[in-house]
């Protein structure tokens, strides 16, 4: 009796083959070889390139996060006595000494001479800029001894826009005004106001206020405002500012009163930096610094700009 004929199956599962029992290799003509190989480099490729594609994505919304959280800078306010400190001599390198070392990125200046007889016909600001390498702004609130006096503006940043006004307080013979100029922080507009309040008379200062207070009602994005307010926390002045703005010192929960005048050995808190929470200012911390390059002494603070 003749043995019957086995049929021998194959099957084709892509680079093998099955016969029968047994798993067999197979083999590829290097044509189709050649297309496989590319199509899986292919794949590879672009499974990489959606990776990277992925992890870039990433970075780039940590770094936006945190670019949004870390607008951080340093602001100072400085009655700077016209370059003259505590042993009566004239010293604007003292000055600008006194801000390098604090490295503020906004300064707000007092008492600033340009072209003025009794300061030697200097003009003060644009020393400063120098010696601090910053940017900056001069408002001449009066006219004296040949040239001008008032307050002034250091920057860090490009100063993209200046608004001076004077109060229209005409009975103290000094006459006062205020400073604003616009700055981009990363990316964001911020308003930097200096001003220098009467020293003579309590409803000078708070007719001043009021004025200064209507000139930035209108005013776009966040608002700091520092300066020589020659008004004490029980003033009618620092009240009125309270109504719009918040201290940076009672905000930031500074450890000491904040006393800046005299310089030697003050007594006074004079001296001030607001901001407004509303703004998306945080108030982080604030310092007085100890020089008599002045009469007076600067106080800073870190702010915190969302």
């Amino acid at each position: 009796m003749s043995r019957p004929k086995i049929r021998q199956r194959t099957l084709d599962f892509g680079h093998w083959t099955w016969n029968g029992n047994v798993r067999m290799p197979r083999i590829l003509s290097p044509a189709k070889s050649l297309i496989m190989n590319r199509q899986r480099l292919l794949a590879a490729l672009l499974f990489a390139s959606m990776a990277l594609s992925f992890v870039g994505e990433r970075n780039a919304e940590s770094t936006r996060a945190a670019t949004a959280i870390k607008k951080a800078i340093r602001v100072m306010t400085f009655n700077i006595h016209v370059g003259v400190g505590m042993d009566k001599k004239l010293d604007l390198q003292r000055i600008a000494d006194v801000i390098n070392r604090e490295r503020p990125d906004l300064v707000g200046l007092q008492e600033v001479d340009r072209g003025v007889t009794r300061t030697e016909g200097k003009d003060e600001i644009a020393e400063l800029a120098k010696l601090t390498r910053m940017d900056f702004s001069f408002a001449p609130n009066l006219d004296f001894q040949g040239g001008h006096y008032g307050v002034a503006i250091l920057s860090r940043f490009l100063i993209q826009k200046a608004d001076h006004q004077k109060y229209q307080n005409k009975r103290e013979t000094e006459r006062r005004g205020m400073l604003r100029v616009e700055v981009e922080v990363e990316g964001r507009k911020v308003n930097f106001v200096t001003t220098h309040l009467d020293y003579q008379f309590e409803d000078g200062r708070s007719f001043e206020a009021e004025q200064l207070l209507h000139l930035l009602e209108d005013v776009d994005g966040p608002v700091v405002v520092v300066g020589d307010f020659n008004d004490e926390p029980q003033g009618s002045a620092y009240k009125l500012m309270l109504t719009r703005f918040d201290d940076a010192w009672i905000r930031s929960k500074a450890k000491s009163e904040g006393l800046s005048y005299p310089a030697d050995k003050p007594v006074k808190r004079i001296d001030y930096i607001f901001a407004r929470t509303s703004d998306g200012i945080k108030m982080k911390r604030s310092w007085v610094v100890s020089t008599l390059a002045s009469d007076h002494l600067p106080v800073m603070a870190e702010l915190e700009i969302k």
